[in-house]
């Protein structure tokens, strides 16, 4: 059995997302992030020394980052279904994708983020940073994604598991208007049965809503 430690509004959603694709058994501890510094609570320290989430517990082991989870679950559970194959030209296009999600993309969308909350609002190299950064990373993807319905080999792999966050991000934050391939992509994961069960489940755990 898998037991995956979620918290609401967080990249664990990328893993609730593959388990319920993956279809196997799991189960779910929430975990509530604190209404006033939106932090982790630290129930989750008493899981994981970091007190971040996702966390999954599987074979006895615990296993943190959701990119190495997400790649952890599909070799174990669906390699062929998930990835495309090791010998495939695709293989290390869909490994770049993995970790564009986080080692790249991510990094504009939270400087943003954290500047916002701690009320930096003229600082002329972190404005110009971040927005050039942003539209350079996003005009990259948008032509990546232009007339795909998934951004590896026009089939469902971890790597749409992984963008799925940051697009969430990016729509929530009304980043997409100028990214149409982008738009559309994010639009054409919605639409998937495993995806729209997932954020049923998000709005049950999340009890921010």
């Amino acid at each position: 059995m898998i037991r995956l430690h979620h918290l609401n509004q967080s990249r664990s959603l990328r893993i609730l997302w593959l388990l319920e694709e993956l279809g196997v058994s799991y189960t779910v501890i929430s975990h509530q992030r604190d209404a006033k510094t939106h932090l982790a609570p630290e129930s989750l320290k008493a899981v994981h020394p970091l007190g971040k989430s996702p966390v999954i517990e599987m074979d006895g082991q615990l296993y943190t980052e959701s990119g190495a989870i997400t790649e952890l679950l599909i070799e174990r559970f669906a390699p062929e279904h998930l990835r495309p194959s090791i010998d495939s030209t695709d293989y290390g296009t869909y490994l770049q994708w993995i970790h564009f999600a986080e080692s790249s993309l991510m990094l504009p969308l939270l400087l943003e983020l954290f500047t916002k909350k701690a009320g930096i609002n003229d600082n002329e190299f972190l404005d110009d940073y971040i927005a050039e950064e942003k539209h350079k990373l996003l005009s990259y993807l948008n032509d990546e994604v232009a007339d795909k319905a998934f951004i590896v080999g026009n089939r469902l792999s971890g790597a749409d598991f992984m963008l799925s966050f940051d697009l969430i991000m990016l729509a929530k934050r009304e980043m997409l208007e100028d990214y149409p391939s982008i738009k559309q992509y994010a639009l054409q994961l919605t639409s998937l049965d495993s995806y729209q069960r997932t954020m049923r489940l998000e709005a049950n755990y999340d009890e921010s809503i």
